[in-house]
C-alpha cells in the first residue's frame, strides 16, 4: 500500500500566470495557484489553495500568501512602478518574482523564463522577505522596496 504524505507548498503562481501555475502543479507537488483544488502528485497531497478565486485583490491575497511563507511568481513588466503592490509585499514580508520580460505573454514564454531562472528562483526560498526580483531569460534583478 502506497503511503500518501502531505506536500509542502512553497510556490504560489498568481492569477497573472494562471496557465503557468496549472502546468507547474502537474510537475511539482510544492506549487499552487488561486482556485487550485489540490491534488496528489509523486505520493504527495497538495491541499486546496487558500486563495479560492483568481480575481482576488492584491491587498487580500498578498498577506495570505506571505503568511504561508510561499514564494510568489507573477507576471508584471512594470513591477517597479506598482507602488501599492510593492508596499503590500514590503508590509507583509512577502517574497515575489515577477516575470518581467515583455515576451512573457504566453504560458510557453513564461515557462521558458521560469526554467532559465529556476535555480536562482528556488534559491530565494532561503532568503527572508520582503523581496521582489524581476526575472527575464538572462537574469534576476532586484526591485527596490522603498
Amino acid at each position: 500500500m502506497t503511503q500518501i504524505k502531505p506536500a509542502e507548498v512553497r510556490f504560489y503562481f498568481d492569477a497573472d500566470v494562471l496557465g503557468l501555475g496549472k502546468a507547474v502543479v502537474r510537475l511539482r507537488p510544492d506549487a499552487t495557484y488561486p482556485g487550485d483544488p489540490g491534488g496528489i502528485l509523486h505520493k504527495r497531497e497538495r491541499p486546496a489553495c487558500v486563495i479560492t478565486k483568481p480575481r482576488t485583490d492584491d491587498d487580500v491575497w498578498i498577506p495570505l500568501v506571505a503568511a504561508e511563507s510561499w514564494l510568489i511568481i507573477t507576471r508584471d513588466s512594470k513591477i517597479q512602478e506598482r507602488r501599492a503592490e510593492i508596499a503590500a509585499v514590503r508590509d507583509n514580508g512577502a517574497r515575489m518574482v515577477a516575470l518581467s520580460s515583455r515576451e512573457a505573454t504566453s504560458t510557453w514564454a513564461q515557462l521558458e523564463i521560469l526554467m532559465c531562472r529556476w535555480r536562482s528562483i528556488e534559491a530565494l526560498l532561503s532568503v527572508p522577505g520582503p523581496l521582489i526580483r524581476s526575472a527575464s531569460r538572462s537574469g534576476l534583478a532586484t526591485i527596490k522596496l522603498d
